[in-house]
């Protein structure tokens, strides 16, 4: 090791004063995945980046949930443009969502200290169970647009509600919430949905990473990186959606769902205790 600078057995760089510095490479596959799954299915991308970011680049969990929503800013922006240009994006579904997704994350915000910790996870496991039978009593469709109505913009509203209520209590993001939820309850076509819910993430995103940035509670050169492998990423999968049948990839995302509620389930505080 010379001047200060070398290379640690696990790939990272130590960089001066000891500190370990993950190397890009693993920043790189990690960004690439986390775009892949949110092009694909239309979330943010945090729910796989927050885990990976501790476990393969040794972020501590603050820091990785800070990092990754500023990765998943410039993400978002281009899975929206993405469908957008292909006219998969409802802007006034988008609107409806956000209102009810900022009084939704009062109101988890609210219920978080009021609830025992140990039913937090439990109640988005049993959202996925939820989501799990709806996708077979309603399947997906292709193509499926928007008919404003009363009971639809209650629905949208209802749908924004529940969003950003469980992203309070278990800080997962509500694309796994606003995508089943427009579909299922609203009834668009899947694509549609996706695009709208990468839509919906932008001005949560832009708020969320300005305010992490200006208190320099991320790690800045993780989220560039991660986040330009993670923009490249996501128009593929974007894409790959339009050529996959709404069967598939429904079964497809309630894999991804089933693996998301193991990863909340695996962060419970009974669990943690229990381990110790």
């Amino acid at each position: 090791m010379r001047g200060g600078t070398g290379t640690t057995e696990t790939g990272r760089n130590e960089g001066r004063g000891g500190v370990a510095v993950p190397g890009r490479l693993p920043m790189v596959l990690v960004g690439l995945a986390a775009g892949l799954l949110s092009g694909l299915f239309g979330v943010g991308g945090g729910v796989l980046l927050v885990p990976a970011l501790v476990a393969v680049l040794g972020l501590d969990h603050r820091r990785a949930a800070a990092t990754s929503l500023v990765a998943i800013l410039p993400t978002s922006v281009v899975g929206a443009l993405t469908y957008g240009l292909r006219g998969q994006v409802s802007l006034v579904a988008a609107v409806i969502l956000l209102a009810g997704t900022l009084v939704g994350a009062q109101v988890g915000a609210w219920l978080l200290h009021r609830l025992p910790a140990r039913v937090l996870p439990w109640t988005f496991a049993s959202f996925v169970v939820l989501v799990l039978v709806s996708q077979q009593v309603v399947p997906p469709v292709r193509h499926a647009d928007l008919t404003l109505d009363p009971v639809r913009v209650v629905a949208l509203v209802v749908v924004g509600l529940a969003a950003g209520v469980l992203s309070g209590l278990v800080g997962v993001g509500g694309g796994v919430v606003v995508v089943p939820g427009l579909e299922a309850v609203v009834g668009l076509g899947d694509l549609l949905a996706r695009g709208t819910s990468l839509a919906v993430m932008v001005p949560t995103a832009v708020s969320g990473a300005v305010a992490h940035l200006r208190r320099g509670h991320a790690d800045l050169a993780t989220a560039v990186v991660t986040g330009l492998a993670s923009s490249a990423a996501s128009p593929v999968g974007a894409l790959l959606a339009a050529h996959v049948p709404p069967g598939p990839t429904s079964w497809m995302f309630s894999a991804f769902l089933v693996v998301v509620a193991v990863l909340v389930l695996r962060r419970s505080p009974g669990r943690s205790t229990a381990s110790r």
